[in-house]
């Protein structure tokens, strides 16, 4: 009992026999109970009214993350003494099911990259396809500006040519009659 947990109770107080105090360790399927009763247990409304579903999933979560790593390695090293007090049935029975869970997560991983590469695109082509749309209104809005802005400068052209020449020919007649 030479560690630096000799001595101290659970709760960190230091024992007067100063013998170690055995505390349960956290396993994945623990710390999964205890974060599916965080958000959907009975003292998820205790306080007086009903948390939002959002509130208690965070709460839930803060409260699970921190004990997930030891967890995951407590439930390792319990599956793997389990496996050794078994005979070579129960290894292969691990090895085996261990094989076809990392085969199928594999699998899903492969499935959601291509669903959000696939998705990826459809966004992509999306807003091409509506800046091009929006590139071709604006083509015809600029194109009709263009439009309006030659009529005009033509309408004016010709207003101003016909009076140019009608005062041309005006002043021709005009001093023609006078001389």
């Amino acid at each position: 009992m030479d560690g630096p947990a000799a001595g101290k109770l659970a709760n960190g107080e230091v024992s007067s026999d100063a013998r170690a105090v055995d505390v349960e360790e956290d396993t994945l399927p623990a710390v999964l109970r205890g974060f599916l009763d965080g958000v959907f247990g009975s003292t998820a409304g205790a306080g007086g009214g009903d948390e939002p579903l959002l509130r208690r999933f965070r709460a839930a979560s803060c409260e699970a993350a921190p004990r997930l790593w030891e967890a995951s390695r407590n439930s390792a090293r319990d599956l793997l003494e389990w496996t050794r007090r078994g005979s070579g049935l129960r290894a292969i029975l691990v090895i085996s099911i261990g094989t076809i869970t990392l085969i199928a997560l594999t699998g899903l991983l492969i499935f959601m990259s291509f669903l959000l590469i696939a998705t990826a695109n459809a966004i992509i082509v999306s807003v091409l396809m509506s800046l091009a749309a929006a590139g071709g209104f604006l083509a015809l809005f600029f194109a009709c500006l263009v439009a309006v802005y030659v009529g005009a400068v033509s309408i004016a052209t010709f207003a101003i040519s016909t009076t140019v020449i009608s005062a041309i020919v005006a002043d021709l007649i005009a001093t023609g009659f006078i001389s």
